[in-house]
């Protein structure tokens, strides 16, 4: 346990021996190497605590000032920023996203037209998660904007509550181009710097700050160091602060938009911000009512009261603001270890003991949770093994599916030939993969690094046997992602192309094959329109306007001397003439 600077009242203070003990129970359960907790009553920061190591390796403790990543809880400060701008009518949250960001796009047309930004906000756009479009860190959030068109969608719009982290970075980008300003200057601006809190909105500026906190994970049972992955949907998760800081947040939303003289936020603005909107679901635990996103916020009730709170988690992180606007209360845990049930039996213990109530055994419940999740992992990994087809083979040697597969948003999947065996990689990731049956292989399981653990990936042919795409199941609410197989071989070659231009014939018709413009070839059936052939795998190409059909051109010694229509009814072959003049 670290000491606090601050002095509770004497009422608090009798609970400060109980918290304690608490959070060294919860935190040895869970190898939470180090938390900080803070809490606000009636308008003031009435305690902070701290407890562990904000760096195990150089055994640094961490304090009220320690800088952690809060994750998801950044997204109340990006809803409370375009609350801001609606309030000033520089925007209408009500109206189409496309009325002020024109270039957006959602796969379905319809959507892409009335998505509101308040849909946005409530995570009812119909666009599940997706989210390793974001996850791999390689994209700006600017680039991933134009690739949610190619993102499937699971819902129609407002159909239900799908959380979607690639929204709130669309609500980044608006508050960017209606602002003139960058979403980190203009909630420092118009926010941070007014509450006197210190904030950073990426790993670079968390690590060079004083107090940084440093990442855990766990594996089954054992607390490792985490990899360094930065959150790129910044507006969604992506602010650091410490436990000090984020008290004067929740101080100002207590208020209802006042903070010290200032009143920052108009009170009707702030109810707005908190008012339930979409419905998320029913908790499994009696003690709480029926969930609902407001903007930014989580709303329930709690023992018969109004929660607003919002929860954040990524990879060595765990974080939860909790309000409790009747009573005037607010609580935040923030951790350097993810995931773990610390922040929720710290935070419900304290709002129990604060309410007068007898308090819930939370640590009780979800030690037994704990328990059973990691008895149950034997179980998890028998029955993945028990679902592979045992005694089978890929149908073609290795060496055939080696190529590169892309998807229009999930970018270039690399299958190569490695030591006699298959290996991928994808936007920085890379791994051999394992045969699991038939068709399909499957990603190890890597601890100390991010990788798709067990990610099964699946190879499919065309009816000549050719492997045409890769499937992977990337979000779980749509069906499996896609990967074409990218052109390679002669058909990529322009001599190769421009020696297959010339007047085939074969059953009577006449097949004219020329060169456009752009090197590119076109195929003129009699009697039929102009075919654009784009270039496949070897000497063949497909027929971009005839679905199923394509042509393949052969011949000896450099030579191209027949052409070869497959099609759904048959395979056709068409010898060159040689026209005379």
């Amino acid at each position: 346990m670290n000491i606090s600077a601050d002095i509770p009242n004497s009422s608090l203070a009798s609970l400060i021996p109980d918290i304690d003990r608490l959070a060294a129970e919860a935190m040895a359960v869970w190898k939470v190497p180090g938390a900080a907790l803070a809490i606000v009553q009636d308008g003031a920061v009435v305690l902070t605590r701290t407890y562990g190591q904000r760096d195990v390796e150089a055994d640094l403790p961490v304090t009220p000032r320690t800088q952690f990543v809060i994750c998801s809880i950044t997204k109340s400060f990006t809803a409370t920023a375009i609350a801001l701008l609606h309030n000033e009518g520089l925007l209408d949250w009500a109206k189409p996203v496309r009325d002020y960001l024109p270039e957006f796009r959602l796969h379905d047309a319809i959507a892409t037209e009335r998505v509101t930004i308040r849909d946005l906000l409530t995570h009812q756009s119909g666009l599940p998660r997706h989210d390793w479009l974001h996850v791999p860190g390689d994209l700006a959030p600017a680039e991933m904007l134009p690739l949610m068109r190619h993102l499937e969608l699971s819902r129609d719009i407002r159909a239900s509550w799908q959380y979607n982290n690639l929204c709130y970075n669309v609500a980044g980008l608006l508050i960017e181009r209606l602002s003139g300003k960058s979403f980190e200057a203009f909630v420092r601006e118009r926010l941070t710097d007014r509450l006197g809190m210190t904030v950073g909105f990426s790993l670079d500026e968390l690590e060079a700050a004083g107090e940084a906190a440093r990442p855990y994970m766990i594996h089954i049972d054992t607390r490792l160091l985490a990899p360094r992955l930065p959150i790129r949907t910044t507006a969604a998760g992506a602010i650091n602060t410490s436990v000090a800081d984020l008290a004067n947040w929740m101080c100002l939303h207590l208020g209802k938009g006042e903070f010290g003289d200032e009143h920052l936020l108009p009170t009707a603005l702030v109810e707005q911000l908190h008012a339930p909107l979409a419905h998320v679901g029913k908790s499994e635990f009696s003690e709480f009512g029926h969930g609902h996103y407001a903007l930014g916020f989580q709303s329930n009730t709690y023992c018969g009261e109004r929660l607003i709170w919002h929860g954040g988690g990524w990879t060595g992180w765990g974080s939860l603001m909790t309000l409790v606007p009747d009573a005037g209360i607010g609580v935040a845990v923030l951790t350097n270890r993810s995931p773990s049930a610390v922040p929720q039996i710290l935070t419900w213990y304290i709002v129990d003991r604060l309410r007068g109530r007898e308090p819930v055994d939370w640590f009780a419940r979800f030690h037994k949770i704990h328990d059973d999740y990691i008895a149950h992992i034997p179980a998890d990994k028998e029955a993945r093994e028990k679902a592979r087809r045992k005694d089978t083979q890929p149908a073609h040697a290795l060496s055939a599916y080696a190529a590169d597969y892309a998807h229009p948003a999930y970018g270039v999947m690399s299958i190569r030939m490695q030591d006699d065996a298959l290996h991928w990689s994808w936007r920085g990731m890379n791994a051999p993969l394992a045969h699991r049956h038939f068709e399909t292989f499957v990603t190890p399981e890597v601890v100390d690094r991010l990788l798709p653990d067990n990610l099964p990936i699946t190879f499919h042919t065309d009816r000549d046997g050719n492997i045409v795409h890769l499937s992977t199941p990337l979000e779980p609410m749509v069906r499996d992602i896609v990967f074409e197989r990218r052109a390679a071989g002669d058909c990529t070659d322009p001599a190769f192309r421009a020696r297959c231009a010339g007047h085939f014939k074969g059953g009577g018709v006449n097949l004219h094959v020329t060169l456009d413009a752009d090197g590119r070839l076109i195929l003129k059936v009699d009697f039929q329109p102009a075919y654009r052939l784009e270039p496949q795998q070897g000497r063949r190409f497909r027929i971009v306007e005839l679905d199923g059909f394509a042509v393949e051109f052969r011949g000896e010694g450099g030579e191209i001397d027949q052409l070869v229509s497959h099609q759904p009814n048959g395979v056709f072959v068409a010898d060159r003439m040689v026209d005379s003049e």
